[in-house]
């Protein structure tokens, strides 16, 4: 039997710098993350199979950025001789095990935000005795950046506190709410005293109520009014909860689709307190005078301690909310004499109503085709942007290309611009010289409208240069600037028990991004993994472009 405890598991949540070597001035400093403390049912000896529990390791990287660099990840194994038998586990392709230590090779480079490393699979060692305590510690390397370790305190025998998985509706029109019954209990051989209650959901679902032992995450990151990541809200209760206790929660807990909601998820776990999770960002308390209960269960609601099958220490579910985003793209016109070099911010817009993410995948959400008018050279082309030919087909030399696809990252906000700044010079005036911007996902033949997109007419706008008129940027509603595109990962939900996904297209599973297909009414289509679906022609163009921008295969 496999328990699995992920990034913010029942134990809780570590990001200790030990012995971290001091940082250059200007070198990036990231943190790892893994479960605090993690319990290891015993051994059952001759009787049968030990049971596996999966500690998961992620890296955070609060600099906004995408930090490309080569990375090596490494455990020493030394300390579980004994005591625990290890094996990799799930969304750990990129990682080798040896007797002495697992090594994870990072050569993707690591995301903004939170960063999936790796998972172990741990089981106590035959002969191992109740009530030992090592530590499993990870430790990060690379060119130009700085590591804070984290350490996992891993323990035989002790308390077992499981979630129970809570019937949700998926499918949700914006606006749209419904309770969230939130039941656990201890399965282990050791009581608990004091629990802690996570909620993890994305950028466009919320929870209503506010209650004085609840704390809130804050996006404090400025000029960025959309949430890159996950918030988190923790609930700590003062209760006992002993071996084969069940309690609920004693008070509203409701969760609501915002108007810019489309495909959210939700992550919801137990901790013992004094371990909750621990984050970098900061927690805000409310202050309103009402506190979250919770109650003791019935005994027969409890699951039998011999079956941990209906449980696990954190659950994950997937909502599609019916819902679009138009993307809208932005004509530009020029003016220049013969030898001058020009800037242009060439791109698109989301005039909403939704948000896009692709937490899943990592993948970007669209791609913007640029095509160059004539008698204007290329002379410096954003790192966000790749050279093709006329025909879209691959091009060695990056300058002076009549054609550029543009990447965005893998979130767009419900009001965010995606402005790639390019230098031109206008070697010979053409009257009226005329390329354009087309945006939506990628194709062998550049771009093609997306199934959620409810206005395909605007997905191309016209780049002018010395034309006889201006041509007009449309300003139908305000926007946002946003920040430089970068690709980037973050966890994502998946419905059902928890296993906690990896990043980027090799998600365990197979899933594509945020669960599926996005509901979006007549045009609905699937939401994009991007590279899933090519055309043999354009492959090796795409990703070449993908390498390029993203340094990922």
């Amino acid at each position: 039997m496999r328990k699995h405890i992920s990034l913010l598991a029942a134990a809780g949540l570590v990001a200790v710098g030990l012995a971290a070597a001091p940082a250059n001035a200007a070198d990036p400093v990231f943190t790892l993350i893994s479960p605090a403390e993690i319990g290891l049912r015993p051994h059952p000896g001759q009787s049968g199979e030990p049971q596996k529990t999966s500690v998961d390791f992620r890296v955070e990287n609060p600099t906004g950025g995408e930090f490309q660099a080569p990375t090596t990840y490494t455990v020493d194994l030394s300390p579980l001789k004994g005591i625990a038998d290890v094996t990799l586990g799930d969304g750990s392709s990129r990682c080798t095990l040896t007797a002495a230590a697992v090594t994870c090779d990072g050569r993707w480079g690591i995301s903004p935000g939170e960063d999936w490393v790796g998972s172990l699979d741990l089981a106590a060692a035959k002969g191992s005795k109740a009530g030992a305590v090592v530590d499993l510690t990870m430790t990060g390397a690379a060119k130009g950046a700085t590591f804070k370790p984290t350490t996992t305190k891993v323990r035989i025998g002790g308390p077992d506190l499981v979630m129970e998985e809570a019937a949700l509706k998926a499918k949700l029109n914006p606006g749209e709410a419904q309770p969230l019954p939130i039941v656990f209990g201890n399965t282990g051989t050791e009581s608990v005293k004091g629990v802690a209650l996570e909620l993890r959901t994305t950028h466009g679902m919320g929870l209503v109520e506010e209650y004085d032992n609840c704390a809130h995450s804050e996006d404090d990151t400025t000029d960025k009014p959309w949430n890159k990541g996950w918030s988190t809200t923790l609930c700590t209760f003062d209760n006992e909860v002993k071996p084969g206790e069940v309690y609920e929660i004693a008070g509203a807990l409701t969760l609501k689709a915002a108007p810019h909601a489309f495909q959210e998820g939700l992550i919801y776990g137990v901790h013992q307190a004094g371990s909750e999770p621990k984050s970098t960002r900061k927690l805000s308390t409310p202050r309103t005078g009402k506190k979250l209960g919770i109650k003791a269960r019935s005994a027969k609601a409890a699951p039998s301690s011999a079956d941990l099958d209906p449980w696990n220490n954190r659950q994950e579910f997937d909502f599609s909310v019916k819902n679009t985003a138009d993307l809208v793209a932005t004509s530009t016109s020029l003016k220049g004499k013969a030898g001058e070099t020009v800037k242009a911010e060439l791109g698109f817009r989301n005039e909403g109503p939704a948000w896009v993410a692709y937490f899943r995948a990592g993948e970007d959400v669209a791609l913007a085709d640029i095509v160059i008018p004539a008698g204007a050279k290329v002379t410096k082309v954003p790192e966000q942007c790749t050279a093709t030919t006329a025909g879209g087909e691959y091009r060695e030399e990056q300058l002076g290309a009549p054609r550029y696809f543009c990447t965005t990252s893998h979130i767009i906000g419900e009001k965010q611009r995606f402005d790639f700044p390019f230098e031109l010079k206008i070697e010979k005036v053409v009257t009226a010289a005329t390329g354009s911007v087309s945006v939506g996902q990628w194709s062998a033949k550049g771009t093609t409208p997306q199934g959620w997109d409810p206005n395909h007419a605007n997905n191309k706008a016209a780049f002018v240069i010395n034309g006889k008129d201006v041509v007009p940027t449309p300003t139908t509603a305000p926007t946002t600037p946003g920040p430089k595109p970068t690709a980037s990962t973050s966890p994502s939900a998946t419905p059902g028990t928890s296993t906690t996904p990896s990043p980027g297209a090799s998600t365990p599973g197979g899933k594509s991004p945020n669960g599926g297909l996005a509901d979006t009414g007549s045009t609905a289509g699937p939401v994009l993994l991007a590279g899933a679906v090519l055309v043999a022609a354009g492959a090796a163009v795409f990703l070449v472009f993908r390498r390029r921008v993203t340094g990922r295969a």
